[in-house]
Order: C-alpha cells, then structure tokens, then sequence
C-alpha cells in the first residue's frame, strides 16, 4: 500500500472510530449542554489536541513499546478508568442540582476548563492509542517525510470536525431545552455510562 492510500485508510478509520459512542461523546454532549456552544466547541478542540497526541505516539511506536512491557499498558488502563470514574461521580453528584447559567460561561477561563476537560477524557482512554496503534499500522515500514506533516493536522481537523458537530448540534435550543427538563436523569444516564465504561477498563487490567 502506498503512503498515500494508506493515510485515506487511516482518516476513513479514524472519523469512523471517532463518531462511534464513547466517552468523548458523552462528555462533549454534556458541555454543550450544560454550559455552552462555545464551551462545547473547546472541548471539540479538546479532543482534537488529545487525536493528535495519540497520532504522534502512535508513529513514534507507542503501541509496540506496550506489546513489550504490558505492565505499562495495565497501568494506563487502571488510571484512564479511574478518571472516568471521577467523572462519573462528579455527574451523578450534581444530576440533582438545578441548572444554572454560569456566570462568564464561554469566558476565557470557562472555555480554558472546558478544553482541558475535552483533552483529559480523550487522553484517559487508553483504548483509543492501542486503536490509533493498529490502524497506523497500515503505514508502510518506510515513510516519506511528507506523510508525517501531513497526519497530524488529518487527524486535528478529522476529531475535531466531529466533536464540533456533536458540540453545535446539542448546544441548540431545543436540545438544551429538553436537557433542562430531564437534567437529572441525562447527567444519571450520562455518569452511568462514564462509570461502566471506566469499571470495563479497570476490570479488564484486573483480569490481565
């Protein structure tokens, strides 16, 4: 496969993997919910900062340093899935608490938390640099210089286009609207989702 087939490859896997369910999803959904379109595209910029990093590890062969010492895979695995569950806690321990416009929301500082935030969930799941791992194994053994300039900016704009999708769609007013309503139990379903997910890593280091 030629370089630049195998990189077509690599972005159709990746913009497939990243509209898939996942905690990204939730957590860029919630945002724009909760807080604001602006906030929500943060934390699109979020994901895309923490795609580009998994990009970079994965040509710098991150996924073959776990094959040799899996002990650092299970220790990524158990703190990814720790942060999950704390985000998880912390949904579930506010779903009951009536929403309120937070003063300053899209200010520089509450979109500042709101990308960081973006970046922390996409960076807390190791699943996805073992994914990025193996779709980037379809590069060819020798890569042209050009290929390693032109992936990392592929994969900003492809987890970033999408996560700023999900963030302007939920950030409409009838979503939010329909939010406001059933606060409670979608920040429930929400924390839920982040709390299985988060155990299903751990596990699964567990029984490792």
């Amino acid at each position: 496969m030629t370089p630049t087939l195998a990189i077509l490859a690599i972005s159709g896997a990746i913009a497939v993997g990243a509209a898939s369910p996942g905690p990204s999803f939730v957590m860029v959904m919630r945002t724009a919910l909760a807080r604001s379109r602006r906030d929500g595209v943060a934390a699109a910029f979020g994901m895309g900062i923490g795609g580009v990093i998994f990009c970079t590890l994965a040509l710098l062969g991150m996924r073959a340093v776990f094959a040799q010492a899996p002990f650092l895979y299970l220790g990524f695995k158990i703190a990814g899935g720790s942060y999950l569950l704390y985000l998880a806690f912390r949904m579930w321990s506010g779903a009951k608490q009536p929403f309120v416009a937070e003063a300053g929301a899209g200010s520089r500082p509450q979109v500042l938390k709101s990308f960081l935030l973006g970046l922390a969930t996409q960076l807390s799941n190791p699943k996805t640099l073992v994914f990025y791992g193996s779709v980037f194994a379809l590069l060819p053994a020798h890569l042209p210089v050009w290929s390693y300039l032109v992936l990392p900016p592929v994969i900003m704009a492809i987890e970033t286009g999408w996560y700023m999708i999900v963030a302007l769609v939920f950030s409409l007013g009838k979503p939010r609207a329909a939010y406001l309503r059933w606060k409670t139990w979608i920040d429930r379903a929400a924390a839920g989702v982040m709390a299985a997910l988060g155990l299903k890593l751990i596990f699964s280091s567990a029984r490792a």
